[in-house]
């Protein structure tokens, strides 16, 4: 046992498949933005397996953490996308990760304190409430069978809404009652189940016959219902080169995008304190709090230079390094180099590419409300009195004008909902005087 709690590194090929189960682990949620959002699943899973290795490089391979896909910038991406497309979005990304490298020497030079003050739990709770709330009309139209912005179908709604129910529940239900392994791949079992469920109804014809029973106006131009086309998958080679996709400037997406960086970063904090306590190390001091997020800043830059989603360290890898004890980094080395390696599989993506927009619309119910709920709770543990006049102001002008829309125009400048919300509540935080209590 005191073999495989070792918290050096130390590169060994016997670790080699319990690095492979981490990133099984990491699979679902990593694969789940790209699929989300538009971008390449094989791109997604070279840039993480890179990213940590650069994250690893920065550290000193001091950390056992496996860096993977952001949902914090799943809702910045999906606009991003509609309104500039994949190239520029993916500058405002890795402007994001430029974003933490500032950070870092901020901390570098003024110490962690600096962001507790700025960015207080009064600003960063209601900016994650933005992002997950913000998202919630694309979760349930997928989930009911529509596209993302609701402007076609693309499954009928019963079938649709039963498949969305299969994959939240079991979602939520392995989350609830799972053990050991099976609890840390919530996600993955619940797209698992949602698949299968589609596959079912196809085989056995129920697809036409529940759209028949509940609304048979729908089927009129509808001949042949097929939920899942395994084609695309033959026609995809088993080796391929990842389909990089190189960004493209465009200060709109940049202003948009950063200021969304400012929540995953102080999560960052708390997400090395957490791997931590589960190794019984203190890793902000060493490496330092300051280099790992300039490892994750790094990370980040790179992928989304490459077509990535951004990274950020993942709870769930972090879960099976406490449930395995395997402390030893270099673990996360050999999840890295499997990521890397099954991001030349073409089939992958090609595969994932056939999962029912209804299968991902519920996991999205759960997903998006998840980090509601994470930003609910940054304000509960502040402790702040959310009633003051001064609270009250900070907390209401994020979340109305960030779910409510608002978008400011200067000539060709624009910024709007998630990214002015954050720099709203940056500068009130800033310029309104402070309550009695909090000068004490």
């Amino acid at each position: 046992m005191s073999d495989v709690m070792n918290t050096d590194y130390q590169f060994r090929l016997r670790d080699g498949l319990l690095g492979a189960q981490m990133l099984f682990v990491a699979f679902g949620a990593l694969v789940l933005v790209p699929i989300l959002t538009g971008l390449d699943p094989n791109v997604a899973l070279f840039t993480a397996g890179l990213g940590t290795l650069v994250f690893q490089v920065i550290t000193k391979g001091k950390v056992p953490v496996f860096l993977a896909s952001s949902f914090a910038f799943i809702a910045p991406i999906i606009y991003g996308v509609q309104t500039w497309g994949i190239p520029a979005t993916l500058c405002g990304l890795a402007a994001a990760g430029v974003m933490y490298i500032i950070l870092s020497f901020v901390i570098r030079i003024f110490g962690s304190d600096i962001l507790h003050k700025y960015l207080p739990p009064i600003v960063t709770g209601p900016v994650i409430m933005v992002i997950g709330l913000v998202l919630a009309p694309v979760a349930v139209h997928m989930a009911m069978g529509r596209t993302g912005d609701g402007s076609a179908w693309l499954v009928p709604e019963t079938t649709a809404m039963i498949i969305a129910g299969v994959s939240l529940v079991t979602t939520a239900l392995v989350a609830l009652l799972g053990k050991g392994w099976l609890k840390l791949i919530p996600i993955l079992s619940g797209i698992c189940a949602g698949y299968v469920t589609s596959i079912v109804l196809d085989v056995t014809g129920l697809t036409a016959a529940l759209q028949l029973a509940f609304d048979p106006g729908t089927l009129q131009n509808w001949t042949k219902p097929v939920l899942i086309s395994l084609t695309p998958i033959a026609g995809k080679a088993w080796l391929a080169m990842p389909a990089f996709v190189m960004p493209e400037w465009k200060w709109e997406a940049v202003l948009f995008i950063v200021p969304v960086a400012i929540a995953p970063a102080i999560e960052h904090v708390g997400d090395v304190l957490a791997v931590g306590s589960i190794t019984g190390k203190d890793y902000v001091k060493d490496p330092g709090i300051e280099n790992t997020m300039l490892g994750d800043g790094i990370a980040t830059s790179i992928a989304s230079m490459l077509g990535g989603p951004p990274n950020t360290t993942y709870s769930e890898v972090s879960g099976a390094v406490a449930l395995t004890k395997a402390y030893n980094p270099a673990i996360m080395t050999w999840a890295a180099l499997t990521a890397i390696a099954l991001s030349f599989v073409g089939k992958i993506g090609a595969l994932l590419a056939t999962i029912p927009s209804p299968v991902m619309g519920g996991i999205m119910i759960l997903l998006f409300g998840m980090i509601t709920v994470i930003g609910m709770n940054t304000l509960v543990r502040s402790g702040k009195d959310l009633t003051t006049p001064r609270n009250l102001i900070i907390v209401a002008v994020i979340l109305v004008c960030g779910i409510g829309g608002m978008k400011f125009t200067a000539g060709s400048f624009a910024i709007e909902k998630i990214g002015l919300a954050g720099i709203l509540g940056l500068v009130l935080n800033i310029i309104l005087p402070q309550e009695k209590e909090d000068q004490k």
